[in-house]
């Protein structure tokens, strides 16, 4: 499989004041050997479904953490092995493919109980033929005669073996200073007025991406092919638009998990996490007469826990009639139901129609994400909503709000002071949201808000102390 190629930067370089990009942490192994274990270990929660038998991680899993204060994306993959007939599970080389070409650092987990098997020696081999760092760990290891014995695993040529125990959290703290170690260095964001737009392309095969970046573009940048898989590698253009620059990224679909192999699934999924990583805005490209997938759901709420702005192109618009293109709008009103607020454009790649209509509205929802309130404009709007709707009384205290500032962009995020935050309730707190959206003209981002008990302040000594 080939490199990702790009035509603007390299996965571990961004623009100046571009999204935030974590590292991103794939663990890779054969079937039970307590991937996803050791994944809910260093997410510090049950995400993934552990079970002891082989296969039970069918779809890609992802979850952000932290290593010792550094955060990073870590991505559960599915077991493969080499030897099995099943085609959801054969394809070894594409599995240890997807962490060669999408991961900063791979943990390659075996089995401390088990002496080595044929599919640890495939996937080792092909690990070692890469730059990418792979952090080798022996799990299973609960105590230290097993640890010992875990000795047997160096005969795979491994250099540096640590001995882990998902289920008892033994040799995690090791681990998580060795993961730190090959960690690209963080680059500081900056706010500039030359900032570059990065809008990355997802969504399922055939659903018109690259035509769209082609269309953009002016010119064939893109292989474009009725078949679906035809993109495999995530690619960066550089073009000008209306006069200003962006930079677009396109990706392999996003596919159907009953339609295809696990590693092409996973390699998709990978790329979208990267993709979003990377990017400012996300457009979720749905093709029209196919209609909506909980698959664009899964990835429209990944863009929007990242804190990415979001935009859905309804594409080939022209194959519908009224009725029909009506009915589509719907479907993906009521798919992305937890986020009303997104804005759906039918367009037809093909003919050209509606492709301006929707850059208009990427361009407004960027300049949205990385816009900022003055604090005294903020503070006079609480005024207003704390006189029409002040917060309801909870456990017979009134909850009051003392004052409000945005602490952040892209996306917009404030904070509110009160005297007993825990006692907003979840139904106010979606109510200020939609109020500052609609007040500041908020559209396609993120909003979040924050609540903080405020801090009293103390004379001692003849000198105010927090």
């Amino acid at each position: 499989m080939a490199k990702r190629r790009r035509a603007f930067a390299t996965g571990s370089q961004r623009a100046s004041g571009s999204a935030g990009q974590n590292p991103i942490v794939a663990i890779v192994g054969r079937p039970n050997v307590g991937k996803s274990a050791l994944f809910n270990r260093l997410a510090e929660a049950p995400i993934a479904i552990v079970e002891d038998m082989p296969g039970v991680t069918r779809d890609r899993l992802y979850a952000e953490c932290l290593a010792l204060s550094r955060p990073y994306v870590l991505i559960d993959t599915g077991g493969f092995d080499p030897g099995s007939e099943d085609p959801l599970t054969k394809s070894i080389a594409r599995q240890v493919h997807l962490a060669i070409d999408e991961a900063d650092v791979v943990i390659c987990v075996l089995d401390a109980t088990q002496d080595p098997l044929p599919a640890d020696r495939e996937a080792i081999a092909l690990l070692r033929q890469s730059q990418v760092p792979v952090l080798y760990v022996a799990n299973k290891a609960d105590n230290d005669n097993i640890a010992y014995g875990a000795s047997t695993l160096y005969s795979l040529g491994i250099d540096q073996l640590r001995p882990v125990s998902a289920l008892h959290g033994r040799g995690i703290g090791e681990l998580e200073e060795a993961l730190i170690t090959h960690f690209p260095e963080a680059v500081a964001s900056e706010e500039t007025e030359d900032h570059i737009d990065r809008i990355a392309i997802v969504g399922r095969p055939n659903a018109g991406k690259s035509s769209l970046v082609n269309r953009l573009a002016g010119e064939v940048r893109q292989i474009v092919d009725d078949r679906p898989g035809t993109t495999v590698d995530s690619v960066d253009t550089l073009l000008t638009h209306d006069g200003e620059p962006l930079v677009l990224i396109d990706t392999a679909g996003i596919r159907r998990k009953r339609a295809v192999e696990e590693g092409l699934e996973a390699l998709a999924v990978m790329q979208a996490v990267r993709a979003v990583e990377r990017s400012d805005l996300v457009i979720l490209m749905i093709d029209a007469h196919d209609g909506p997938s909980e698959q664009d759901a899964k990835i429209a709420g990944l863009a929007l826990e990242r804190g990415r702005a979001l935009v859905v192109a309804l594409n080939k618009g022209d194959l519908l009639d009224d009725e029909g293109r009506k009915k589509a709008f719907e479907s993906v009103r009521e798919i992305l139901s937890f986020a009303s607020w997104v804005p759906v454009q039918i367009i037809s790649v093909l003919s050209g129609r509606g492709v301006q209509k929707l850059m208009q509205t990427v361009r407004t929802c960027a300049k949205s994400h990385k816009s900022r309130v003055a604090t005294a404009e903020v503070n006079r709007f609480f005024e207003e909503v704390l006189e029409h709707h002040p917060p309801p009384t909870m456990g017979g205290r009134s909850v009051r709000i003392y004052y409000a500032t945005q602490v952040s962009a892209a996306p917009p995020t404030f904070v509110i002071a009160a005297n007993y935050p825990e006692r907003v309730h979840f139904s106010y707190r979606r109510y200020v949201i939609n109020q500052i959206r609609e007040r500041f003209h908020f559209v396609g981002t993120p909003v979040r808000v924050f609540y903080r008990g405020k801090v009293r302040k103390e004379w001692v000594g003849g000198r105010e102390r927090e």
